[in-house]
């Protein structure tokens, strides 16, 4: 049995990194698919190929969950990098969906705000992140057409020595801050595809960068922000993971309170000061999505 790491995926093939650094492809033993990037694997050889005997226990599994579906984003994960853009209008409700899900697995996020060098669009969505500021979720400014230097050097502090999945909805810039932190990164990715898919040219879902392999700084780029389930969620646990809603919970006088409606809720009168109108109204949707009916 030889050790190595998951470092992308296609479908049920993914690629293995070994310890020397040697790259190969491998299936997975039985019909489910069960590693995904990140995840450390006993494998052994089939030919020129390998097989996965076993997954390694995980600190942790970063997935989103629809009603019909659950896409694994990574594993064994130190930080999630929400990349959004102050032009085009990100999207709070994606943003609390992903913070939700880095909660419920105990992965710290950061957000950060790209495109500081368009002064009014980022003042407006510099504002709107005020309440994750409160909640005191690292946030950064970030100019990635025209401060390069000074951002690279930010986050190389920022990811040293740890795992980060970066997530980022289309235009935000996840592909330049890729390539500023990895350079080569889509010659790199334009090979596994092909290696992976046979031959076709398409990108993997989710693949894994050595930044600094000594000091053991790594960035996965997984696609599949725009749509961000999250029904591995319960709903009674949903306001213990907003971190401005939860402190507020100990108040409400019933102890099965949904915050919604019911007098005495330490929530809603929290709402307006230390809990902003805006996340209230996600808190009261991602509920209402939650404790529907399942078919």
């Amino acid at each position: 049995m030889n050790d190595g790491l998951v470092v992308a995926s296609h479908g049920r093939h993914v690629l293995v990194e070994t310890p020397e650094g040697r790259r190969l492809i491998c299936h997975p033993r039985g019909k489910k698919s069960q590693a995904v990037v990140g995840d450390r694997v006993l494998w052994q050889v089939t030919g020129d190929e390998g097989s996965i005997e076993k997954v390694q226990e995980r600190r942790n599994l970063f997935y989103r969950q629809d009603e019909i579906r659950t896409k694994s984003f990574a594993a064994n994960l130190d930080q999630v990098l929400v990349l959004i853009a102050a032009e085009p209008e990100f999207s709070e409700h994606q943003l609390a969906r992903a913070l939700i899900a880095a909660e419920a697995e105990r992965i710290t996020p950061i957000i950060a705000l790209n495109k500081s060098d368009l002064v009014e669009p980022f003042e407006r969505a510099w504002q709107r992140l005020l309440p994750y500021q409160r909640m005191h979720y690292g946030v950064m400014p970030l100019s990635l057409r025209l401060s390069k230097e000074v951002d690279r050097e930010h986050l190389l502090k920022l990811l040293h020595g740890k795992t980060t999945l970066v997530l980022g909805p289309s235009g935000a810039g996840k592909s330049t801050l890729i390539n500023l932190l990895v350079p080569g990164a889509q010659a790199q990715t334009g090979e596994i595809s092909q290696a992976l898919n046979s031959g076709k040219h398409t990108t993997t879902t989710t693949t894994w960068y050595w930044v600094d392999r000594d000091a053991g700084t790594a960035i996965i780029d997984s696609p599949g922000f725009q749509e961000f389930g999250l029904h591995h969620i319960p709903v009674d646990q949903l306001a213990a993971l907003m971190p401005d809603l939860k402190p507020h919970v100990q108040h409400c006088k019933f102890y099965n309170c949904t915050h919604l409606h019911e007098p005495g809720c330490g929530v809603i009168a929290a709402v307006g000061e230390a809990v902003s109108p805006s996340r209230y109204r996600i808190y009261g949707d991602l509920f209402a999505e939650l404790s529907a009916p399942k078919y």
